[in-house]
């Protein structure tokens, strides 16, 4: 159960991620790459989450999926900063 509720998380992150991106592509609005940026770090972390607890279960990677959720969000933060001034 865990396992399903975990790839539906990283499909959407990926849906978010996806359509963020391409929105970007199209108007150039800055937040929305930013953001987008945001969510492909959140769908890495989602991806290792289930390497993690599933796949490679002889050790611990919390450490490292934890990495990109926190890029993810510090490039959120950075854009919204930046895009603030």
């Amino acid at each position: 159960m865990a396992l399903g509720v975990y790839l539906l998380c990283c499909i959407t992150s990926l849906a978010c991620a996806v359509l963020l991106l391409r929105g970007y592509q199209q108007s150039g609005v800055r937040l929305l790459l930013w953001s987008g940026l945001c969510f492909v770090g959140l769908a890495l972390n989602n991806i290792l989450l289930v390497v993690d607890t599933h796949i490679i279960t002889s050790t611990d990677l919390s450490i490292v999926r934890s990495v990109p959720a926190l890029v993810g969000i510090s490039l959120l933060l950075y854009g919204l900063i930046w895009e603030a001034e």
